[in-house]
């Protein structure tokens, strides 16, 4: 795990090969349902009757809620209060297996590249590899994407 606490770190504090992980978040039917309900209403996501019949056998988290899950756990964990500007974008976004209730999630970061920025010398931009794991090790969701990060201040 890193060395420097995720909210005292900035740009510079995100060493490219960096590997850490984090995060425990526990899945429950409460909530697969309400975010489903709203915003994926899917049957195979809000009636666990109807899901038994589809190819998943069971009830399953939308995608989109895996993706919130995680951006939950990067906030709590990792993403810099305090140097992190955003970010343009993310790539590759693939969901691999079903989450479902029941399931805890964790994470995996790796600092792809780290690019300081030629225009702007207050930030740089990282990117970063993604995993979203289950208990069991089984990765069911990774995306790579840029963030946006001050540098530190000069003493």
């Amino acid at each position: 795990m890193p060395s420097i606490p995720f909210a005292e770190r900035y740009f510079e504090d995100y060493p490219v090969g960096e590997v850490a992980e984090f995060g425990d978040y526990p899945v429950s039917e409460q909530e697969v349902v309400e975010f489903a309900t709203r915003y994926d209403p899917q049957p195979f996501h809000i009636d666990a009757e109807a899901a038994r019949g589809t190819i998943y056998g069971g009830l399953i988290a939308s995608g989109w809620m895996t993706a919130s899950c995680a951006m939950r756990m990067m906030v709590d964990h990792y993403i810099s209060p305090l140097a992190s500007m955003g970010s343009p974008g993310i790539d590759e976004l693939r969901w691999l297996a079903p989450v479902r209730p029941g399931d805890r999630l964790r994470m995996r970061a790796t600092v792809l590249e780290s690019r300081p920025s030629q225009s702007k010398p207050d930030r740089g931009m990282l990117r970063f590899h993604w995993d979203v794991l289950r208990a069991d090790g089984t990765v069911v969701m990774s995306m790579k994407g840029w963030g946006l990060y001050r540098r530190r201040p000069a003493a």
